[in-house]
């Protein structure tokens, strides 16, 4: 770690759809490159970012915020699109093709990325029980955990992010 940026970091990732997936893995692997000691708590709805196999979805429903470069402007999906059948993997297909293009990592390379920086994933016991999750699902380098185990990085970040 550096000198200069001897700090450290704790998020608590709970959120587990490509748009919420994004803040997380890269403000941790930013981090990291910058000499922060980053640990990450995957807890309920953030922990399947874990998982081996992912197959991430946009979340469209309730997002008025979402607008897409469409026709030389940005058009936002009114809710009602959203409820439709295949409006969530038509608008995930369009922007995992619009990251790509704009050349976005992709979570897995993030999650790579985090592995080779020593980012400590952890995931949270009580949600791997409750979802009846098993650790050989999960990719490699991955840490269990509970609330006090958070508690313990927290304590001594100088950085802490709930997202």
């Amino acid at each position: 770690m550096s000198e200069s940026n001897a700090k450290s970091m704790s998020i608590i990732v709970t959120k587990g759809s490509l748009d919420w997936a994004y803040p997380p893995m890269i403000l941790g692997t930013t981090a990291a490159a910058m000499g922060v000691d980053v640990s990450m708590f995957f807890t309920f709805y953030g922990l399947p970012l874990l998982k081996k196999e992912l197959d991430l979805k946009l979340t469209t429903l309730g997002n008025p915020a979402m607008e897409m470069p469409m026709m030389g402007g940005h058009m936002a999906m009114p809710n009602i699109m959203a409820a439709l059948p295949g409006a969530t993997a038509g608008a995930t297909i369009m922007m995992k093709n619009m990251m790509k293009k704009k050349g976005v990592a992709s979570i897995e390379e993030l999650r790579e990325l985090a592995v080779e920086a020593d980012i400590e994933l952890i995931a949270c016991q009580m949600t791997m029980d409750l979802f009846e999750y098993n650790i050989d699902e999960m990719i490699d380098g991955v840490t269990l955990g509970g609330a006090a185990t958070y508690m313990e990085r927290a304590l001594k970040s100088d950085i802490n992010l709930f997202i």
